[in-house]
């Protein structure tokens, strides 16, 4: 049967664009049918931890450190960075290219790996003091979970990373968007401006063939490895491309949104965020639904930008409920699932 969200009618306009403020309501109430969780710094990424009950938020605004927890039992949130005492266990056999910890300005995409027991492998794409991939170990054993840093992965210039995936064998994949200090106004228009990278212990980075994409954002990949999910938010596409097969093999589905980050589901489908219409403003923040396997989009969530909310950047299922945050929120908002 398919599933449909209760959607709010509210309008209003956003502009995305470095420097400008998202929205900043003056309490944490209800607007409608759509709750929050409030507390948050830019949640541009959620992930639901497998098996627990927690929800792992990154916090995107530079200065802020930025990785928190959310107990989707009470919906209390702890910081797990900054704090006042990081633990670190840098394991520079795997992250062999790693020069050691630093600070950790501002977080992006993130990834947990499924399984492990008490201990999850967390990477969370990082930008401020260096462009990086930064590795964790996540204790879920305890109330919040205790996170130690063991590793990272610093990018090679000018890469500008957004999300980042596991592979199966080990190392990741992460998007580049575009090079740093690129315009985004090509982006928008369809010009090519990234692609995917892999990194391996020894091998270190290098290029996905044939995943040369506009604005490639969100990433996910096939249980088996064999294929990656993009998020295509220069062409507002969903891009399914081979990994390790030649020829290479590409095909497109067109959105009726930027898609921004993509979160793979118990179910086998993917979420796909993101924000509508083609230019500036950004009018509403879009979820849907995509089947990898046929590429069809059912878009689930169009929630007009108001005071509350705006600039959905990623979604996750948690119970009967749709999470959504937002690169320039305060709070991440709560979709009943009909």
């Amino acid at each position: 049967m398919t599933r449909t969200l209760m959607l709010v009618a509210l309008t209003a306009a956003f502009v995305l664009q470095a420097g400008v403020a998202g929205p900043r309501a003056q309490d944490c109430e209800p607007v409608g049918d759509v709750e929050f969780i409030c507390g948050q710094v830019g949640p541009e990424d959620l992930v639901a931890v497998p098996d627990t009950p927690w929800v792992l938020v990154s916090s995107y605004p530079e200065g802020t450190g930025g990785l928190r927890v959310v107990d989707t039992r009470d919906l209390s949130s702890a910081v797990l960075l900054p704090t006042d005492s990081p633990r670190e266990r840098f394991d520079s056999a795997t992250w062999d290219a790693c020069p050691g910890p630093a600070p950790i300005d501002n977080t992006h995409g993130l990834y947990v790996v499924p399984g492990g027991g008490a201990v999850r492998t967390v990477y969370a794409v990082h930008h401020g003091h260096r462009e990086s991939v930064e590795v964790f170990e996540l204790d879920v054993s305890a109330a919040p979970p205790a996170l130690t840093w063991v590793g990272c992965a610093v990018a090679p210039e000018p890469l500008n990373l957004n999300s980042v995936v596991a592979l199966p064998e080990g190392g990741f994949a992460a998007t580049s968007f575009r090079n740093l200090g690129a315009p985004i106004e090509p982006i928008m228009t369809g010009a090519l401006s990234g692609a995917i990278w892999e990194w391996h212990t020894g091998t270190g980075w290098e290029m996905v063939p044939g995943s040369e994409t506009s604005g490639p954002n969100g990433i996910e990949i096939s249980p088996d490895g064999r294929w990656f999910y993009i998020g295509a938010w220069g062409t507002q596409s969903f891009v399914r491309l081979s990994r390790g097969q030649t020829p290479v093999q590409r095909a497109e589905a067109a959105a009726e949104f930027r898609i921004d980050n993509l979160r793979m589901q118990p179910d086998g489908s993917i979420l796909a965020t993101g924000q509508g219409s083609k230019g500036m403003p950004m009018t509403t923040s879009n979820v849907a639904r995509v089947d990898p396997r046929t590429l069809e989009l059912e878009e689930i969530i169009r929630h007009p930008y108001n005071d509350a909310f705006g600039s959905g950047t990623t979604a996750i299922e948690v119970g009967d409920e749709i999470w959504v945050g937002s690169v320039r929120s305060d709070r991440i908002a709560r979709f009943k699932v009909q």
